[in-house]
């Protein structure tokens, strides 16, 4: 890269789902990680493996990958019959006796097979849509539910799982073509050799990855454990750094919030190293968040490399301007470093990434490449000789495709196959960029604490539900330090609740409190966590209080792309 004068860029793909798994049944209570397994993770692997020109950073939070691994050992329990399949709707597409038809199992799972894009998924198998308009029908007429076919969930199982089924997969697999060409009337052996497809599917991403980054193609990074904010368990009120203004909840602090960050990234690498065999160089901070604290935790656990959005940046300027330190190129596309933290920090371009994740999907793939491609170019010859300069593209890697035609196939594959050649911009990875360039990254004092999303973090803190989220973790947290240190527990048993709390302390259930989202969301997340906080509770000897069975937050919202993903910017304060 030394040599080489083209304008480096990076794709930074974040990878990551929250706990789904309750501990305390081993029951998985929504199916979001084998089915963006299914249709995600396993298309952006094909498509780097298609192009071996093309270079990416593939981010993947710990939590996910346990998950993956949990679906492949009970798979795998299931076919030598010495257990069941954790997650209900997968078992369900290999049961021999589906619920009753008209019975409450037998509607749930009908409501679930319809949990996909009505646009880009269902619409686009006539024979999907004709039984989503069924079940829809039969789902408003209670009276007419007792003349419910049983063969209606059976076919629903079947192409709820080819809706999601990766395009690469589709495209290529004779088991997936012959289904969807027979189109109806599926039988068990067809949904066992569906499940057979899901299986390889989802033990085929591991290795992948790992080939892809042993070929020096990918560069592997990972996030936190369980996806936690980790500036926020830090210190709450490095909210205020960017926000001045905004509420905190009652209670000042996360108890030792240091130590749950350290814990988080310690266990991050251990997971990593465990799945793919090789330590990594960089950690996308949950969200992009950063802060102070978090670089100088982040270098501490070996990491080189992190990476945030733009209007951090901007607001670290700005602070910078305003005691007269700031440098006069203050471009976001070169690196940083902050403060005494010896870890180099790269921005995203929120312009170019919220173009892939907000407005390209409407678009024809070639108009939408050659677009991107343009504003690249732009930015290339603005940028000149410099010897640092960088274009940082970092994006959700799964939810924004399911919007796209054929789940983005055609604009990967175009993208990949114009860049990879591109005689002016040249794809790489972090690391490479840490190892091939030695002029030192530009400089600034300290770094104004926020995240990718706004620069701030009014998603996770700041609005009344989110608070009394933060404020029922910090009760819990109390009384998890008490069970701790009062010698109650086994070692198992305090192995068992350091793991349960992990997983109240993701970034994913504050993301989704609040009216700002829809309600259907919000009701399956708030569930979830107030059923993690409980389990922690039963761990630890202590009976919940009443405030954790209380309904937190409503949500009546309708947000672009569901609420899964944000643009950088604010609408009102984007320039």
């Amino acid at each position: 890269m030394a040599s080489d004068k083209r304008t480096p860029v990076v794709f930074c793909w974040h990878m990551h789902q929250p706990g789904y798994r309750d501990l305390k049944t081993g029951a998985f209570l929504f199916p979001w990680v084998y089915l963006h397994a299914l249709k995600d993770y396993s298309d952006m692997a094909a498509h780097l493996e298609a192009h071996p020109g093309a270079k990416a950073v593939v981010n993947f939070a710990p939590v996910l990958l346990e998950q993956i691994e949990i679906y492949l050992v009970d798979i795998e329990r299931w076919r030598h019959g010495a257990g069941e399949i954790g997650d209900p709707l997968l078992a369900a597409l290999v049961t021999e006796q589906l619920p009753e038809p008209g019975s409450p199992g037998f509607l749930d799972l009908m409501d679930k097979c319809l949990r996909a894009n009505e646009e880009r998924i269902i619409q686009r198998f006539p024979a999907y849509n004709r039984l989503s308009q069924l079940a829809e029908f039969y789902s408003s007429r209670p009276e007419m539910q007792r003349y419910i076919a049983s063969a209606l969930l059976s076919d629903l199982l079947v192409w709820y799982h080819l809706g999601w089924m990766g395009e690469t997969i589709r495209r290529s697999n004779a088991c997936v073509q012959a289904l969807q060409e027979k189109a109806q009337g599926f039988s068990l052996d067809d949904r066992m050799a569906l499940m057979n497809v899901i299986f390889e599917t989802l033990s085929g991403i591991g290795p992948r990855y790992r080939h892809l980054a042993q070929n020096g193609q990918v560069e592997l990074s990972v996030s936190p454990c369980t996806h936690a904010m980790v500036p926020l368990l830090i210190d709450l009120a490095s909210a205020r750094e960017s926000m001045p203004d905004i509420a905190l909840p009652q209670h000042s602090s996360y108890p030792d919030g240091a130590t749950r960050a350290r814990w988080q990234l310690e266990q991050a690498r251990e997971i990593f190293v465990r799945f793919f065999g090789i330590q990594p160089t960089g950690c996308w901070s949950s969200e992009g968040g950063l802060s102070q604290q978090t670089l100088n935790q982040l270098e501490q656990a070996g990491f080189q490399w992190t990476a945030s959005g733009d209007s951090v940046l901007h607001n670290s300027l700005a602070r910078a301007t305003e005691s007269g330190q700031a440098p006069k190129d203050g471009s976001i596309h070169q690196p940083y470093r902050f403060g005494d933290a010896n870890i180099t920090v790269y921005f995203r371009d929120d312009g170019l990434s919220d173009l892939i994740g907000f407005t390209y999907a409407d678009w024809h793939a070639e108009d939408a490449v050659g677009d991107l491609v343009h504003h690249m170019e732009t930015i290339a010859s603005h940028a000149g000789a410099h010897a640092n300069r960088v274009i940082s593209v970092i994006l959700d890697g799964e939810n924004a495709w399911e919007y796209y035609p054929e789940n983005a196939f055609h604009f990967l594959d175009e993208l990949y196959q114009v860049l990879e050649q591109h005689p002016r911009l040249a794809l790489t990875t972090y690391r490479d960029l840490l190892a091939h360039n030695a002029s030192p990254p530009q400089e600034l004092p300290a770094i104004v604490a926020g995240s990718w999303i706004y620069g701030t973090f009014s998603t996770w803190i700041g609005d009344p539900d989110k608070n009394r989220a933060w404020d029922l973790l910090c009760e819990a947290k109390l009384h998890f330090d008490r069970a701790m240190d009062n010698g109650s527990l086994t070692a198992e048993q305090k192995a068992a609740a350091t793991h349960q709390l992990a997983l109240c302390e993701g970034s994913d259930w504050f993301w989704w409190f609040g009216d700002y989202n829809p309600a259907q969301v919000v009701n399956d997340f708030e569930h979830l966590y107030r059923r993690h906080l409980v389990n922690l509770y039963e761990m630890i000897g202590y009976p919940a209080p009443p405030s954790v069975f209380q309904k937190l937050s409503q949500g009546s919202g309708a947000p672009a792309r569901g609420g899964a993903m944000r643009p950088g910017h604010d609408a009102d304060t984007a320039t």
